[in-house]
């Protein structure tokens, strides 16, 4: 196994990370994605994805701690390289440039008998998206679907804020007319979070196959998706704010529907 160190600021190597970072094009270009902290590389290794190299700071990290499989190229950065392609706070002194696999599509879902899947319309901001995807693998939510996105999924700062969710989870990204004709095939009942003619999210039956379904914070749903739901939900309100992060509405929905199907088992 050989080792290149690197030293300078200006090596390419270092370059070459700093701009995948920011660059959703590149990333598709290249096939490859940028992921940082040891726990994060072994849930991606889990989740089945190879990695190309390593960058990783023995001031930080022993290489002897960062799980691996294969034979990707291995870095071993000085303090300052590393701060200059780290991304965050606290990091745990290792980056690694992994490989893009198949990307998952509705017709390569495999579900379950009784799924319970999350559908996103328009969701842009990458932390939010994380955030849904940390707390969809808390609930065993068993796929969720990015329409329309406004984001790739591959973007950092999404990765950073799922904590790895993202490869453990089945995650797709579709248009909502190919979400709806696929929900509705599957027999997959729409849920869709809005305030207009809805009822309390408590009051509604998710023990069957369900989607549940949720837009911005500015803009909400579209009509598409209020003309073609099996039920309307919200969230009570009850201060001055008229509205919840996604992510927690998310979370909100996700956990009632794992309390009302816990239920039903005993």
């Amino acid at each position: 196994m050989r080792i290149e160190k690197i030293t300078s600021l200006s090596n390419p190597k270092i370059k070459d990370v700093v701009a995948l970072e920011s660059s959703s094009r590149l990333r598709t270009e290249r096939g490859l994605f940028v992921v940082e902290g040891v726990r994060e590389v072994s849930r991606c290794i889990k989740g089945g994805y190879s990695l190309f190299s390593i960058f990783y700071c023995p001031e930080i990290v022993a290489l002897e701690e960062i799980p691996y499989e294969g034979e990707p190229q291995i870095y071993e950065l000085s303090a300052a390289c590393y701060n200059k392609i780290a991304y965050r706070g606290g990091t745990e002194g290792v980056v690694a440039l992994v490989k893009m696999g198949t990307p998952i599509t509705l017709e390569s879902l495999e579900l379950g008998e009784n799924p319970l899947v999350v559908v996103l319309e328009s969701v842009e901001k990458p932390g939010n998206l994380g955030a849904v995807l940390r707390s969809a693998d808390a609930c065993g939510v068993d796929a969720v679907i990015i329409c329309d996105p406004r984001t790739d999924l591959y973007n950092p700062n999404l990765i950073r804020a799922s904590l790895g969710g993202l490869f453990s989870l089945n995650v797709v990204a579709a248009s909502s007319q190919q979400t709806i004709k696929w929900l509705k095939k599957s027999g997959i009942n729409i849920y869709t979070a809005q305030l207009q003619d809805s009822k309390l999210y408590y009051d509604a039956d998710f023990c069957a196959a369900t989607a549940i379904v949720l837009g911005t914070e500015s803009d909400g749903l579209s009509q598409q998706w209020r003309d073609i739901s099996d039920g309307k939900v919200l969230i009570p309100m009850n201060g001055v704010v008229d509205s919840l992060n996604v992510s927690v509405s998310m979370a909100v929905l996700c956990y009632e529907a794992l309390r009302q199907r816990n239920s039903r088992k005993f």
